[in-house]
């Protein structure tokens, strides 16, 4: 079963990592999300999360579902509340027998939890707040 958790505290990267070992899985992807300082002209300060929390741990739950389903193994932490640049915000980490379905697994979850999971994201810059991404392609 998929390792799903909101939480205010820091992501222990190694800690989700040791959770995706196992014998049967000879492929590990992982992203880590990090809180950058500058989105294009925009200079960062720091970035607030919230979420519906209840709705979001059920929809990461969908996202997780083929894969498992498919007997790989799904770990996806994302910090809520206040968080300062270089912050981990989001671990995805995907488990496969093979190198090309982890990979596979991994981007597809990160692309649609940006989609359809209930968390917002405050940009707090020099020049006021923003919700949201915007000014760039974060599929790049």
């Amino acid at each position: 079963m998929a390792l799903i958790k909101l939480q205010t505290e820091p992501i222990d990267v190694a800690a989700c990592y040791a959770q995706l070992k196992a014998p049967q899985y000879g492929g590990i992807v992982t992203f880590c999300g990090t809180v950058r300082e500058w989105t294009g002209p925009l200079q960062t300060t720091y970035i607030e999360y919230t979420a519906y929390e209840e709705m979001a741990v059920k929809e990461l739950a969908k996202l997780a579902a083929p894969i498992e389903e498919a007997g790989g193994k799904v770990v996806i932490v994302h910090r809520l509340g206040p968080l300062a640049i270089e912050d981990e915000a989001v671990f995805i980490g995907v488990a496969t027998a093979h190198r090309a379905a982890a990979f596979a697994g991994c981007r597809q979850i990160i692309e649609d939890l940006k989609v359809s999971v209930p968390i917002w994201k405050k940009e707090v810059n020099r020049t006021g707040d923003r919700w949201g991404g915007g000014m760039v392609d974060e599929r790049a």
